[in-house]
């Protein structure tokens, strides 16, 4: 029996592959193999003595609570503003648009420098926050706002096609069979929703945990109160504690792709049950 080789009717295949293969190996499962590589160096015990300590331990809550929290900070918020520019029209509409994608090609350390000096005491925010107790600088507040400007574009961005593909012809004919706007929201528009809500979750809560540049300009970089997970990395790296910084980071890959794995599982499960 004669096979007939299979041809693309693109071409390029070979050195698309191949450009592929060199990006994944080279530029991410290499570096992280050598990080792996790198931690392995240490016996268990001084491993664990490295990355659990009490003071990794602290950076590891403030690191993951901060972004988490900024993250569902960034999805509430991130979905009222894709609506608005989805669904209404005002002038000045295409600038806000525009301005969403600001936080992507603003560097991070201006970004930092800038929210440092609007929290302060004597900043324009800050001398109004300040005698009501709320201090937006050098606290968990101001690393949640830092991440809440860094982490909203993808929320926006990801929940946004969305919006744009439901018809709003959907909405009428809920309010028309008598259902309220709530229950047009939860149980016509939501279910659509829900999918890129938890990947722009996903995303903005990525971006948080390896988040530095900016975060070393509002916090105060003290140990066990507000200094993250990256700067603990840094410091010991000063030290010249390598293995040990490693490690650090080590733990912070697991507890990412936990996390990460989680979400992609919710996700899933939440398509699955919508289909």
């Amino acid at each position: 029996m004669n096979r007939r080789k299979f041809r693309s009717p693109l071409p390029g295949f070979t050195s698309t592959l191949s450009v592929t293969m060199f990006w994944l190996f080279g530029w991410l499962v290499l570096p992280l193999v050598a990080c792996v590589l790198k931690a392995a160096t240490l016996s268990p015990s001084q491993f664990f003595a490295a990355a659990w300590s009490s003071r990794a331990r602290s950076a590891y809550w403030l690191t993951f609570g901060a972004s988490a929290t900024a993250a569902f900070v960034s999805v509430l918020f991130g979905l009222l503003i894709a609506w608005v520019l989805v669904r209404y029209s005002f002038p000045g509409r295409r600038v806000v648009d525009a301005m969403i994608d600001l936080p992507f090609a603003l560097p991070t350390a201006v970004a930092g420098l800038v929210y440092s000096t609007l929290y302060v005491q004597s900043g324009w925010y800050g001398q109004f926050l300040v005698p009501l107790g709320i201090q937006g600088y050098n606290t968990f507040l101001a690393i949640v706002l830092m991440l809440v400007f860094l982490g909203l574009p993808f929320v926006v961005r990801t929940v946004q096609p969305v919006l744009e593909s439901l018809e709003g012809d959907i909405e009428e004919a809920a309010a028309s069979l008598g259902a309220s706007r709530w229950q047009t929201f939860q149980q016509v528009l939501l279910p659509s929703l829900l999918p890129g809500m938890i990947t722009g979750f996903a995303l903005a809560f990525a971006r948080g945990l390896g988040e530095y540049g900016s975060i070393v300009f509002v916090m105060g970089n003290i140990p066990f109160k507000s200094e993250i997970a990256p700067a603990l990395i840094v410091a010991q790296l000063d030290d010249y504690r390598y293995a040990e910084a490693t490690s650090i980071a080590v733990m912070l890959l697991i507890g990412s792709f936990t996390s990460l794995g989680l979400i992609n599982w919710l996700e899933a499960r939440n398509r699955r049950y919508a289909s």
